[in-house]
């Protein structure tokens, strides 16, 4: 359990997320985001040469990325601190935000940035070379593709394991579309009142569209719209399965940013010093394999428990649903209703560009629990390999 770890009221952002191949295409994903940080920063009056490490989280390879945190941090302008890269797929942003409080709690750093880019589009073809092979034949890489038609461990794609986890506790297609359904219905409440809820966070993105030419992206990009009528028509994607494309998520591109630092320093950055974030604790799990939806449970059964907490604490709960299986099984093991939780979004709708997906589901469990007037709020995820991460805070 954390105590020392702390993160600022509004010392956040998430851009909108763009659908893969859209208006975030053309945009190297590192130096996008540690320039939308800079202007982030700008536009809330702080110093970012005040920072004294930067976390980068990226899970698909950009151009340059051998420099990873250092290049990011020049870009976004503390071009002197130092700083370390992290991959962990989808959990990318809950384990970073966690070794940036575990360092704060330690001591080690005062003020930490988390800044979290993917690009879902456009992803690197790798040639890796390979004496070995026929004539030197080399070996061939496509970071999205091919990572997600199948683990090297496993030689299973990720969305099998969701079929697995559904035809083990029986989930059937009704329950399915029923439960997809009420995430959209989730998501326009984050639209309402000219999307009232998104602007307590979301911060416009600059993107490329020609050698001359940007403009503000404000807005989620790509989100399609459904119906029970419309899911009804969509056939399985794997015959004898229950999921359509209309239960899973879509490739997206992103970022986002958080700051963690002392519980001093955060009522000085905060936007309002009344409101505390305090970083509680992580869990993190590895499932069965090719059974990577059952994940999250037990990651967020370990960050409960070494919180002192049950799930009936939690004022917000976000769970990462690349797969509609995902949220079904974390309701039926923590005995909680499939409606309750997800509020204002998720991923199976807004779109999924990795290491940025659970800092903005992070992000949007603490602007809901601030809503409800405080409260501890859980944001809990699984990622590529059946592993998961899940991280409590507490908002007050």
């Amino acid at each position: 359990m954390l105590k020392k770890a702390y993160i600022p009221y509004k010392g956040y952002y998430s851009t909108p997320f763009c659908k893969w191949q859209g208006s975030l295409q053309l945009d190297n994903a590192i130096e996008l985001g540690a320039k939308t940080s800079k202007r982030w920063f700008e536009s809330r009056g702080l110093d970012q040469k005040e920072l004294d490490y930067l976390y980068l989280g990226i899970t698909i390879g950009q151009h340059r990325v051998f420099f990873g945190a250092t290049w990011a941090a020049f870009l976004m302008g503390a071009p002197d601190i130092p700083g370390m890269t992290i991959m962990q797929a989808c959990s990318t942003a809950t384990t970073t935000v966690f070794n940036a409080g575990a360092a704060v709690e330690m001591g080690n750093v005062n003020t930490a940035y988390c800044l979290l880019v993917d690009r879902c589009s456009n992803g690197p073809h790798t040639i890796w070379p390979n004496p070995l092979g026929p004539g030197g034949e080399v070996i061939s890489e496509n970071w999205n593709m091919d990572n997600m038609r199948a683990d090297p461990s496993t030689n299973i794609g990720t969305l099998m394991t969701a079929e697995n986890v559904a035809r083990e506790q029986g989930f059937t297609r009704e329950q399915a579309d029923e439960l997809v359904l009420i995430r959209y219905r989730q998501y326009d409440d984050a639209l309402a009142n000219d999307r009232a809820f998104q602007k307590r966070y979301m911060f416009p993105v600059e993107a490329t569209v020609s050698r001359k030419e940007t403009r503000l992206v404000e807005e989620d990009e790509g989100v399609p719209t459904t119906s029970k009528e419309a899911l009804a028509r969509l056939r399985p994607v794997v015959e004898g399965g229950i999921l359509t494309f209309g239960g899973q998520t879509h490739p997206a591109d992103g970022n986002a940013g958080i700051i963690v630092t002392t519980r001093e320093r955060a009522a000085e950055m905060s936007a309002d010093p009344n409101i505390e974030i305090q970083i509680v604790s992580y869990g993190y799990a590895r499932a069965k394999k090719a059974f990577m939806p059952m994940a999250p449970v037990p990651a967020a059964r370990m960050a409960l428990e070494r919180a002192g907490l049950t799930v009936k604490d939690m004022a917000a709960i976000k769970n990462h649903n690349p797969f509609i299986v995902n949220d079904l099984y974390l309701a039926k093991e923590l005995g909680i209703d499939g409606a309750s939780f997800n509020n204002y979004g998720s991923s199976m709708v807004f779109g999924h560009p990795q290491a940025p997906t659970m800092a903005r589901m992070l992000i949007e469990a603490i602007e809901e629990a601030v809503i409800k007037g405080g409260g501890y709020a859980m944001a809990t995820g699984c990622a590529a390999g059946d592993t998961a991460a899940a991280l409590i805070v507490k908002v007050g």
